[in-house]
Formats: C-alpha cells, structure tokens, sequence
C-alpha cells in the first residue's frame, strides 16, 4: 500500500546503519563525514600580535614623539617591554609586547628622523591588536560527529595542528540494470531497441554524492537471474535497481526478492511522478528500487534517494532544506496527490520544465532545482512564493522542515 511522501521520509530517516570509520589526512577528507568530535587543542590566537605592520606603543603616550627601541618580526621571540615615550616596529602577526596597547599603522605615523616618529591619526586604546583566544577558544568543539568535512573545517584542522582525521567509511552501493527490453549504452542496438539511461544515472549520482559504487551487469528477465545477482550485491549497504515493481507479466524483480527474504519498509509513495517505488532490505542490505521510467526515477533518487545516501554516510543532516524564491507564471495542476516538479531556480524566480513527462531523459539536463506541490493545491498564481529544494548541491538540515509549497 502506498504511503505520504512524509511517512516515506521518516521511514528512511530512522533505519538502522552500521558505521565503520578510518584515518585518513586532513587533505583527502573533502565531503567526508566526521566520526570523531574535534575540540580545539590550542587558543587561536596563541598570543596576542599585531593586526597590522606599524608601531606597538603604550596608548597613555600617543600624543608624544615616540623613540624607535626595536623590531619584531612573525615567528620572533621577543619579550622586549615598552619603555615611556618609547615603541616598537611589528609585523604583522608578531607577538606584542606584553604592556603593549595599542598598534599603530605605518601609515598613520610621520617619521621625524631614523629612530623617532610621531602619530598623526587619532588612536583608540587596543586598536589593531588580536588577543589570544579571540577566534578559537581552547577546548571549544569544531567538528562535531556527523558534520561534513569542507575546505572550511579543513582550515580549523590545520590551524590547531591536526594531520589526520577520523571520518565514516563511504557507504557501498551496487548498482545492476534490470529489463532485457532495455540495451548497456556501450552495446550495439537495433531500430526497435532502447537504451538503458538509469543505471549510468545511479552511478554518477551516487558517486557524486560521496559513495563507493559498483556496477554488477545486467540482470536477465527471469526471477533466478535477478535473485542470483541480488544475493551477490547482499554486504553492499545499499543496492540500487529501476523496473519491475509495476503490474506487468515480465516484472520480475519483486518477486525475486520476495523468495530471499525481503523486508518491505515501504512499497509506493503517494507522489508524482515516481508512485511505484519500493524500499527495503535483505538482511542488512537495504534496497531501494526505483520505477523504470527515466524522470520519475531520477525525481525519486532526488527526493528520497539522497536521504536515504545522507543516512549511510552517517551524516546528521538528513532533512530536505530549502530556498524561498517566487514562481514565475502561474501554474495550475490537479489535487489530490503530492507532485515533484522540476525547474530551474535564477535565484529569484522558479521556472517549472515546460515538458515533464515521466518517460523522459532530457529533462533534469537542464534543470538545478525542484519544488514539491502539496496535495491541497490547484493553483499557483505567478509570484508565489514556492519551497525550492536544489538538485545541484546537495542541502540538508539537521531539523526536520516543512518543505511542500501550500499555495
């Protein structure tokens, strides 16, 4: 029996995962997910330096010729201490002497001879100095579990010394095609014949979204070739496969595994395109098989697949997230059931594809985004505003959100 698109969801946000980890360097970590908290081991600033290139003074002494005494470098170890009527030139980021405070900018300074300046600016107490700690405080966490590594969080790393990371393996998909109507599009092909365009679709998208994947061949139209090569995807986290969930006299697939002991979580959602979809598992394999036809496969991985891949790398955000924009004509349709809907989002205006068809390929080559139409809604006038949850990127949340656009 199908179910709401929002029970499908939290069906997938609550299935069981079993979680390994390694230690790899920092570098290599790019879109991997944490699997260890990280609290900073050190304040950043370490000490407290110079914002600036310029002058360390004592603020009381702004107003007098000040003498040149020394220069510090970054990396220095200076404790020199100011004397009255006295400074220091600094680079920046060198350490400031300990009864330093204020820097002064060298632009900010007329110089009377070789050891003599004076300040032609005003001066505000502490200006220019970064004190110890005021970034980055000691034992603060900055990666949780869960978080996804970027180029950001690989900064924190590097600025507290850390080489290594420890991060969730990638998860292991299997990917098979199924339907002998359908043509591998590296084989040869008769007028009458087709070729099969979701299985290299699975593939890169779950690459793309930080899996492992391998692809096993095409299943033959019996029900002992597709459980054969079932059983042989079974220690893979997930298996993906498109077809044979319809009513259909060469549908095979469903019963193929029915005979090794499949657990349905679900078997249809109440959405369009993409109602014949069914998720489960064998054992601790899960199995996700998507209708056949080309965009409402796709649509399907795209709202309920990268979930379902979120989950499995362990990520701890799981939930759809979205953007506000506004549609840009008017669009009618019918109520009654849930509809995904693709477009391409100018990052002001929603344009709904003008052809939609479930059996299509072209269709998401230029689109970057989709909305999800309640089921309540006939009507949408032009300007509305509309839920837009992108395909490009992925966007996820750690909260679940309402993200169906009402009307």
């Amino acid at each position: 029996m199908a179910i709401s698109v929002q029970k499908a969801i939290d069906l997938i946000s609550n299935i069981n995962i079993n979680t390994n980890f390694e230690i790899i360097p920092i570098e290599s970590s790019v879109s991997r997910i944490c699997a260890k908290a990280i609290n900073a081991t050190s304040y950043l600033p370490k000490f407290n330096n110079s914002a600036m290139d310029g002058y360390a003074i004592i603020y009381e002494n702004k107003n007098n010729n000040l003498e040149i005494i020394d220069t510090i470098f970054a990396g220095d170890n200076n404790e020199k201490l100011l004397k009255e009527n006295c400074c220091i030139k600094i680079m920046t980021g060198a350490r400031i002497p300990a009864n330093a405070t204020a820097i002064i900018p060298i632009e900010d300074t007329e110089k009377l001879n070789d050891n003599k300046i004076k300040i032609k600016q005003n001066v505000k107490e502490f200006q220019h100095i970064r004190y110890i700690g005021e970034d980055i405080q000691k034992d603060k966490l900055l990666i949780d579990v869960g978080d996804e590594i970027n180029f950001s969080k690989i900064t924190l790393l590097a600025s507290q010394g850390f080489s290594h990371i420890q991060v969730f393996r990638k998860p292991k998909i299997v990917v098979f095609a199924s339907g002998e109507e359908l043509k591998l599009h590296y084989e040869k092909i008769e007028d009458y014949q087709i070729y099969n365009s979701n299985t290299p679709t699975f593939i890169a998208r779950a690459k793309e979204l930080g899996c492992d994947v391998t692809f096993i061949g095409q299943a033959k139209d019996t029900v002992e070739d597709i459980k054969n090569l079932t059983t042989n995807c079974l220690g893979a986290d997930l298996i993906i496969t498109s077809g044979g969930v319809s009513v259909g006299d060469a549908d095979f697939t469903k019963e193929a595994f029915s005979k090794l002991d499949f657990e349905i979580i679900f078997e249809g959602i109440m959405v369009k395109p993409g109602k014949p979809t069914i998720f489960g598992k064998i054992k601790d394999t899960y199995i996700l098989n998507l209708p056949g036809n080309p965009l409402a496969a796709s649509m399907i991985f795209e709202m309920f697949g990268k979930i379902i891949i979120q989950k499995l790398l362990a990520s701890n955000e799981i939930h759809p997230n979205f953007i506000l924009g506004k549609l840009d004509n008017e669009f009618k349709t019918r109520k009654g059931r849930i509809t995904m809907l693709p477009g391409m989002f100018d990052g002001e205006y929603f344009s709904v594809a003008p052809n939609r068809s479930a059996g299509m390929v072209s269709v998401l080559s230029s689109c970057n985004s989709m909305i999800v139409i309640d089921e309540e809604v006939e009507n949408l006038q032009k300007d509305s505003l509309v839920k837009i949850l992108p395909i490009n990127w992925k966007f996820f949340s750690k909260i679940k959100k309402d993200f169906f656009t009402h009307g």
